[in-house]
């Protein structure tokens, strides 16, 4: 496939790369067939560590790797949250060639002592963009911390470039070199073009599942009139979300005062009409959803302009009926944009991806409590199994999780409740939660992290 092709030969070169690679793509192949050259089956220690963002994906790429490697020695193990540790430490102390890991748990397991990196030669972190959307930004930093103080082959794969992704990788790899595959150059500005057929009296639901999924660091939300505008603002704040709407009938202390918020950094989603979709540059702005496909094609430019500027990337959504895709046509033929289509997220995905990105928040809560703090804790173990085993009380535990992953990554910039939910998740520029980077890792590590312009630092 084009990117085991054009990536393979870089990787057997020993060379860091940024690679730019969606989803079934064959991407798991790319890394995994060079390490079958780069490591050693004889020597048993981890040689190859592959970060990945949910316990789902570290599955598949451990399956990949076994069917890959066949009979040839190598040792795989997958280290998740959410389950026991004694599995996963038993397969490490047998020696795992390969170690496919969500960053939390392996930062777990490294405070613990039971795995080191003493002898990794190759890292590669799988869909970068996810694991920033999902928070993990200061484990994969503090896992930094334990890398040998040598260089590291270091590879990163994501679907797009947006400017916490070129951050991040700047951060673990000195000099990235940039491979694309969405055309037939190397090419770092990119929007992608995505849209979801939905029913017209669910796109209120839809919406809602899409942002949970995606969970974008900022956002413009389009809809063809004020009506539309006011309503979704209204699902969107009752929902949680820190969300305001700018359309003609707001005064015009009311739309400066929004558009300061917006050029600070300070709202994540606006709900506005096409009002917005000219002279508004928010460098950073990660995604543009319109609710509706405009009424003129060319309103689509403007509109899914508003993101992937300044040299970033970009993600322009569409929620189209039956009727509407037409609409899309037009504007796929008319401008030559090429739309991915994509199933709505159901309400299992949607619990998978939030118990996923919950359980990280939670278990780095845990490893930043001290032992007065843990023995405090105990008190509350046998309640809390209490309360599991009983269908209606565990309504309780489901409130409270539900309000920790609400303040931790949804409540607006500078609320106290924000503040004071727990340890700091990643930052964007703005002060979010849940994309780029920024600040310093929760904990210091066992080491520091080295410094230098030196590959896997």
């Amino acid at each position: 496939m084009p990117v085991q092709g054009q990536a393979i030969p870089y990787l057997l070169a020993g060379r860091d790369l940024v690679i730019q690679a969606r989803t079934g793509s064959g991407k798991t192949a790319a890394f995994l067939l060079p390490m079958l050259e780069r490591l050693d089956p004889k020597v048993d220690r981890t040689q190859a560590l592959v970060l990945v963002p949910t316990r789902e994906l570290a599955r598949q790429v451990q399956r990949d790797a076994e069917m890959l490697w066949g009979d040839t020695g190598f040792r795989t193990v997958a280290v998740y949250g959410g389950v026991g540790y004694g599995p996963q430490i038993d397969a490490l102390k047998a020696g795992a060639h390969l170690v496919v890991a969500t960053p939390g748990r392996a930062l777990d397991l490294l405070l613990r002592r039971t795995f080191n990196l003493d002898g990794l030669d190759m890292l590669v972190f799988d869909e970068a963009d996810r694991m920033l959307s999902m928070g993990f930004y200061p484990d994969m930093k503090q896992v930094q911390g334990y890398l040998p103080n040598r260089p590291i082959q270091t590879t990163m794969f994501s679907a797009t470039f947006p400017a916490s992704v070129m951050r991040t990788a700047r951060e673990f790899i000195a000099e990235p070199e940039f491979l694309t595959l969405s055309r037939d150059h190397v090419h770092v500005t990119d929007t992608e073009h995505v849209f979801y057929k939905v029913p017209p009296m669910e796109k209120d639901r839809a919406l809602v599942r899409i942002i949970e999924v995606e969970n974008p660091s900022s956002a413009f939300i389009f809809c063809n009139t004020k009506t539309n505008v006011h309503y979704i603002t209204v699902v969107l704040q009752r929902f949680g979300y820190d969300a305001d709407e700018l359309s003609a009938d707001r005064s015009q202390a009311d739309r400066e005062r929004i558009l300061k918020r917006v050029r600070a950094g300070t709202l994540r989603f606006l709900v506005a009409t096409d009002v917005a979709s000219r002279g508004l540059d928010i460098p950073e702005l990660s995604h543009v959803i319109q609710y509706e496909p405009p009424e003129d094609a060319e309103d689509y430019i403007h509109r899914a302009g508003r993101t992937g500027r300044a040299g970033a990337a970009g993600v322009a959504l569409s929620l189209v009926s039956e009727a509407e895709t037409l609409s899309i046509d037009q504007i796929a033929k008319r401008y030559g944009v090429e739309f991915q289509a994509r199933a709505v997220p159901t309400d299992d995905d949607v619990a998978a991806v939030v118990a996923e990105r919950l359980t990280g928040l939670l278990e780095a809560r845990l490893r930043d409590r001290d032992a007065l703090k843990a023995e405090r804790s105990r008190r509350f173990i046998a309640l809390a199994r209490q309360l599991a085993e009983n269908e209606d009380e565990s309504k309780i535990i489901a409130m409270l999780l539900d309000d920790h992953y609400q303040q931790t990554l949804h409540a607006p910039p500078g609320e106290p409740a924000a503040a004071a939910a727990a340890p700091p998740a990643p930052l964007t520029d703005s002060g979010r939660t849940g994309a780029a980077p920024a600040g310093r890792p929760r904990r210091r590590p066992r080491r520091k992290p080295r410094r230098g312009p030196r590959s896997g630092r």
